[in-house]
């Protein structure tokens, strides 16, 4: 029998999820990842991607529905249209489930981690304040060769134009960007658009990598972790309003930091955990690495009144190798970009011998092979909270806490 091809359309029955917003299923041994569709159910798909090993395709029919499923609250969050989300079509506590689920599949599969070790961590996505809608505070759009603004179709450069964008917060969901405002952007490649936890709104356009500001100040006001924080409106912060905040407090329940105690903020942004570390260690001090210019100058800005902190620009990697930042060091807060910190940071933690390590990050994969890397060098994963940052899609955030070995 020939393998599936690009449009095929086949009845199968859907398995267990699997990363990247799909589900498994399998039709004559040939492996296919499913969208928009749920484990146990009964479904006709469409082909959409055809790979050595593997198929990628679409649920376009449901025959037997799973109890989890609900009716997308987006009319673009189905086949074919807008690939921001991923997950509208499953219940709240069931997206909860899900993303669970592909969190202990990924440290058994990549992570190398035993059933009896992820019992002892009792690993279970937290949903945030909120709910699944109108929180997402920073929205890029792409636009289109007929210059309206949309979201990209799922793995594609195609731009979907739509009239609205429900995980946009509401700030956001007014602001006069998108077609039925009659907004054309003929000079710009993309719109970003920003709405702050201080009340801050912008909007600038994106042409040839050129940032052009549009409505609102170039720098925004964010308020966390019981501070006031300035940065451009372009620079990285969390997306979700109370993920700042959360964030915060599960990395000082996690490390515990003490009066007098070294700390590093590694990937350390604009300052966030450095503040919270330098509030926990008083006299101790604090250094933060981070690379990007933006973030850099946000850091030395925001964190200007603790003296006791030292910002270092440069890559994390690049700071270890040639000792620009030497221990001894007590506590560590490693916040790496989606591909991780990489194992020779990973082994170059190890090596100065922090009595703690709290790892922040925002894909399961990556942070299951830096698991692996320590554990192989006797660490251990002592303690796991999951964290729902972006409801309605495939994404979430963990944050670990990893101890050395014993006698330490």
């Amino acid at each position: 029998m020939r393998g599936l091809a690009e449009t095929d359309r086949v009845e199968l029955t859907v398995d267990a999820v699997a990363p990247g917003g799909h589900c498994v299923a399998r039709v004559d041994g040939q492996v296919v990842f499913v969208r928009h569709a749920l484990p146990g159910e009964r479904v006709v798909v469409e082909v959409t991607e055809v790979h050595k090993g593997f198929v990628r395709a679409d649920a376009v029919t449901v025959l037997e529905p799973s109890p989890d499923r609900v009716e997308p609250p987006c009319p673009y969050a189905k086949p074919g249209l807008c690939g921001g989300c991923d997950l509208q079509h499953v219940a709240p506590d069931a997206q909860l489930a899900w993303k669970t689920a592909v969190v202990r599949e990924q440290l058994v599969r990549l992570g190398g981690l035993t059933d009896a070790e992820l019992e002892q961590l009792v690993i279970q996505v937290e949903a945030l304040p909120g709910g699944s809608l109108g929180w997402r505070s920073r929205v890029r759009y792409a636009v289109d060769a007929a210059d309206r603004a949309g979201l990209l179709k799922h793995r594609s450069h195609e731009v979907v134009p739509i009239d609205r964008c429900l995980i946009a917060h509401p700030a956001i969901q007014q602001l006069p960007v998108l077609t039925p405002t009659g907004a054309h952007w003929p000079a710009a490649d993309a719109v970003e658009t920003v709405a702050s936890t201080g009340g801050d709104v912008t909007v600038a356009e994106v042409r040839h990598g050129v940032t052009t500001q549009v409505s609102g100040p170039t720098v925004v006001r964010e308020v966390a972790a019981g501070r006031d924080w300035t940065l451009p409106a372009s620079a990285f912060w969390q997306v979700h309003p109370a993920a700042a905040e959360t964030l915060v407090t599960a990395v000082l329940e996690l490390l515990d930091p003490r009066p007098g105690e070294s700390a590093w903020d590694l990937y350390g942004g604009a300052g966030l955990f450095a503040a919270a570390l330098a509030d926990r260690v008083g006299t101790g001090r604090v250094t933060l690495v981070e690379a990007a210019e933006q973030s850099v100058a946000a850091a030395r800005e925001n964190l200007a009144d603790l003296p006791r902190v030292e910002v270092v620009a440069a890559k994390v990697e690049t700071a270890l190798a040639r000792r620009r930042i030497t221990g001894p060091v007590d506590v560590v807060v490693l916040d790496p970009p989606r591909a991780g910190a990489g194992a020779p940071v990973v082994r170059a933690l190890a090596a100065v011998g922090p009595r703690a390590i709290a790892y922040v990050a925002c894909d399961p994969a990556a942070f299951a092979r830096d698991v692996r890397t320590f554990t192989g060098l006797g660490w251990r994963l002592a303690a796991l909270r999951g964290f729902d940052l972006f409801p309605m899609t495939q994404h979430v955030e963990l944050v670990g806490l990893l101890l050395p070995p014993a006698g330490r």
